[in-house]
């Protein structure tokens, strides 16, 4: 048990610790966003994102193509390399407040319905 002494120290720490912490900006929800993106699924010409709406900040994109064909993934001027089946991609930006469009540049797949737009906020 802690005795009265003892829980006033630890209760200092934990105040000062949250002071620190706003002081320095702190994490939050708008700093950084993970985002999964399938590109070949549930249709070869699909790309899926795990979300559609994101907050604005660091936006992180692990990109894996589960298609048959070779597939990229392109969006705020950013694009992976070319993707064979089963293998992926790590794609890193910022994005403002906004609607991205996204697509596949492999001539014709976003003709065929590979495209889409993220929201952010």
């Amino acid at each position: 048990m802690f005795r009265k002494g003892s829980a006033v120290i630890v209760l200092i720490a934990i105040v000062s610790l949250v002071a620190a912490m706003s002081a320095l900006g702190g994490s939050s929800s708008t700093d950084a966003t993970t985002l999964t993106v399938t590109l070949g699924k549930p249709s070869e010409f699909k790309i899926t994102l795990s979300k559609k709406t994101i907050a604005k900040g660091l936006t992180t994109f692990k990109v894996t193509n589960k298609g048959k064909l070779g597939h990229d993934f392109k969006i705020s001027g950013r694009k992976t390399r070319m993707l064979s089946t089963g293998k992926s991609a790590t794609l890193r930006t910022t994005l403002k407040k906004g609607k991205y469009a996204y697509i596949c540049t492999v001539p014709g797949h976003a003709a065929a319905g590979m495209k889409g737009v993220l929201t952010v906020k």
